[in-house]
């Protein structure tokens, strides 16, 4: 591959900016709940702008950078908005506009307390979010990353419950020894190459290292990213961080967290290691088993709950998974696969937690046994979940189907029946742990009667938007923001080895 042009730019760091200082103005704003949703759409609205003209370069081959300080030579905080951290932005930074309107009408339907410091710390998570993205090195990695845990703990433990707090404590515990596991890694990284900068193919070039520290490694860096990729069995902390409000859980599931997590996976896979290494090492191999289990053995969870949000957080643990196993197959088809599910699951999943806490908000419902005929009475609601629901099953034309046709492509591409199996059978199992949440809502009768009525407009609409931008991504995955062309350049780049 000819290598990118790179040339200085504040434009990434302004990506990162634009929330972080927005965060102070909603902190002083906690008096004005209008003032301080307005800071809070300004910035996501202003974030998602930034990004998006970031989008025409990264198409040219083009990468702006920043850097933030030179610790050293070599070692540096810094940023570049390369191909693969503008298909990342791109995703957070437009999810987060339509969570920032979700979540205006979630607490104030809910009257819910503290909302100053909850949309403060939204605007951190973003923040911290684009810093992943668009890190240019491990350095920069971590310390965006570790950023990320600690603003997510307020947002976790909002509702201040013993649950709650519980969930926050766990998170942190899973989160924090990740942290360091990812720092060790970083250092050992750096002992062995004297180089940070993430390198398209891989960081170790002809190193020759015994395969037993090359193991060792993999392993370091698979527990740092594993962890908020909700590889099983790390997975655990997921789950119970379901007692977080519903928006949070849009947060955790389809914004940031963690898709931070699976981003990592890629990075560390493709431009830490490279194709080359971990085919050597058989590292490729372990991760596919990992995630290959992880994707039958959450979906098989997901049938024992009857909590709504528990169910769909065990879906998030699966189809995490798919993403890992596109990276672990490192086949042209997969990688795309993998990286347009990042996008596909994003749209999808946040519109079932959506829908979710529209139930929750309109009529207190948790449990999907209590959801009979609700459809009738919130049809805008319950259609938009058919929709999610019909696409994490990979049906068509959702957008679901996209990535998950890719990444069939991408098994047989890669001469593995396996992974094609495991692809089928969890789109099967999908349908059956979603089905009969559908029927529920729209063939069974309740009980006693709904008032007939949806959730408050502000969460409505984002609703229909997310279901909607899941439909036109499946007729056309290029649509709009070229997610599918930004992967394909992505895989060429990781399977050519090029910068």
């Amino acid at each position: 591959m000819t290598n990118p042009e790179i040339y200085r730019s504040l434009m990434p760091f302004y990506a990162v900016m634009v929330s972080l200082i927005a965060a102070p103005l909603i902190l002083m704003s906690s008096r004005q709940a209008n003032l301080r949703e307005f800071w809070t759409l300004a910035a996501s609205l202003v974030k998602f702008a930034v990004v998006f003209l970031l989008l025409p370069g990264a198409l040219a081959g083009r990468i702006a950078e920043f850097i933030f300080w030179e610790i050293s030579p070599g070692i540096a905080l810094s940023l570049k908005a390369d191909t693969l951290g503008v298909f990342f932005a791109l995703i957070a930074s437009g999810l987060w506009i339509l969570t920032s309107f979700y979540s205006i009408g979630y607490v104030r339907g809910l009257n819910e307390h503290k909302q100053t410091r909850y949309f403060a710390s939204f605007a951190v998570c973003l923040s911290a979010t684009m810093g992943i993205a668009f890190a240019a090195n491990l350095l920069t990695f971590v310390f965006f990353y570790e950023i990320l845990t600690i603003a997510t703990y307020p947002l976790v433990i909002h509702k201040e419950t013993k649950v709650a707090i519980a969930a926050g404590r766990k998170y942190l515990i899973y989160t924090l020894t990740a942290g360091v596991l990812l720092i060790a890694a970083t250092a050992w990284t750096y002992r062995i190459t004297g180089a940070l900068d993430f390198r398209a193919g891989g960081l170790f070039g002809n190193t020759s290292l015994s395969p037993s520290i090359m193991m060792v490694l993999f392993l370091l860096f698979l527990g740092g990213v594993g962890v908020k990729a909700a590889v099983m069995p790390l997975h655990s902390w997921l789950p119970a961080a379901m007692a977080a409000p519903t928006p949070v859980s849009a947060l955790l599931h389809a914004v940031a967290v963690v898709k931070s997590g699976v981003f990592g996976v890629v990075r560390v896979v493709g431009f830490v290691f490279g194709p080359e290494l971990m085919r050597q090492f058989g590292l490729n191999t372990l991760l596919a088993i990992f995630a290959g289990a992880t994707i039958i053995l959450a979906s098989l969870l997901a049938f024992r709950q009857d909590n709504l949000k528990h169910r769909l957080a065990y879906s998030t643990v699966g189809h995490l998974s798919y993403i890992v196993l596109g990276a672990a197959l490192l086949s042209p088809a997969s990688l795309i696969g993998g990286l347009l599910h990042i996008a596909n699951h994003a749209t999808m999943k946040i519109t079932l937690f959506f829908c979710a806490g529209a139930l929750y908000v309109k009529h207190h419902k948790e449990k999907i046994s209590e959801l009979d005929g609700i459809g009738r009475a919130m049809p805008w609601t319950m259609g938009a979940f058919t929709v999610g629901a019909i696409g994490l099953a990979g049906v068509p034309p959702i957008n679901g189907f996209v990535s998950k046709w890719q990444l069939g492509l991408g098994a047989l591409q890669a001469g593995e029946i396996l992974p094609l199996a495991i692809l089928v059978l969890s789109g099967l199992l999908n349908a059956g742990y979603f089905a009969p949440i559908v029927y529920r809502a729209f063939l069974k009768k309740p009980a006693v009667p709904y008032e007939r009525g949806e959730a408050p407009p502000a969460m409505v609409i984002p609703i229909v938007v997310t279901a909607l931008l899941s439909l036109l991504l499946g007729l056309n995955p290029d649509l709009f923001f070229h997610f599918y062309r930004l992967a394909v350049m992505v895989s060429g780049s990781i399977l050519g080895g090029g910068p």
